[in-house]
């Protein structure tokens, strides 16, 4: 049995087989013609039969050796589809961003235009959810949430953001004013435990009765609830907006109000390349706003 090709030497003859020649094949893949004959030589010593018919200006397969290219074609490109298929296509670089669920599907339909704009860069979406100190990934960019009075200065304001009232298509028609909330299941989003007592607050309305008998984890997952009917949530206008949007059936039942907190974008970089495309996002995201 040949055992332990070396899979240098199957790209080079893979190169030399489809130019027939080792000057076309060396400049393909970056070598010295005089590297590109090497391998083609290690190769054959290691199966014991010529690959190629050398002539003076000429380079020609044998009769094993274009019967072997089939075998080392197909292998080769199996390699790199399944290579591409789990973990992506070779790009220049890729950039990986940190945001909410929420805030990701926000993006989605956006981010075809900055995709379109810069196709060498690769995106990386990655949630936000409850991460502990040894889960977190590695991160360029950092999409979050925080008070408009703080002051990170890394920390670059996308936009001031407002809360609404949302429920089901059937379940709006209970809704007359904002008193009639109080009327419904209150779904609360951990994270946000604020969002139903600032609502009710900025509406003269008393905090003290609201107790939230769903809890959910993510603003996505408090939508779908009350796209179901099951009660009425307070989350941030621009992801109602999208659920709406998106064919979700849902209303806001209520004007918006300001909650005094903002998302903001922050750069986490090492590398130059990355430090270039996750700019070049950051640049981008803050047209998206």
């Amino acid at each position: 049995m040949k055992k332990n090709l070396n899979l240098n030497w199957l790209r080079t003859f893979d190169a030399a087989a489809r130019h027939l020649s080792f000057t076309a094949a060396s400049h393909e893949l970056g070598l010295t013609q005089t590297a590109v004959s090497q391998h083609i030589k290690g190769l054959e010593t290691k199966l014991g039969q010529n690959l190629f018919i050398r002539g003076a200006r000429s380079l020609q397969l044998t009769d094993i050796g274009q019967a072997y290219l089939i075998s080392v074609r197909d292998a080769l490109e199996h390699i790199e589809f399944s290579t591409s298929g789990l973990f992506g296509p070779e790009l220049d670089t890729t950039i990986i961003v940190r945001a909410s669920a929420a805030m990701i599907i926000w993006l989605s339909p956006k981010l075809s235009a900055f995709q379109g704009g810069h196709p060498n860069i690769g995106i990386k979406l990655v949630t936000s959810l409850w991460q502990n100190e040894l889960e977190k990934h590695p991160v360029d960019v950092e999409i979050l949430l925080a008070a408009q009075n703080q002051s990170d200065p890394r920390m670059v304001k996308l936009s001031d953001e407002r809360i609404v009232p949302v429920c089901g298509i059937q379940t709006s028609t209970k809704i007359q004013s904002p008193a009639d909330l109080g009327q419904l299941e209150a779904i609360h989003v951990l994270g946000f435990d604020d969002h139903w007592a600032r609502y009710l607050s900025a509406n003269g309305l008393p905090t003290d009765n609201i107790s939230p008998r769903i809890v959910v984890d993510t603003s996505v997952a408090a939508c779908e609830l009350a796209a179901s009917e099951n009660g009425c949530a307070i989350m941030f206008e621009r992801f109602a907006q999208q659920a709406i949007a998106a064919g979700r059936t849902i209303k806001i039942v209520g004007d918006p109000f300001a909650n005094g907190q903002s998302h903001y974008v922050v750069q986490r970089n090492t590398a130059t390349a990355e430090k270039r495309a996750s700019t070049a996002f950051c640049e981008w995201l803050a047209t998206r706003f």
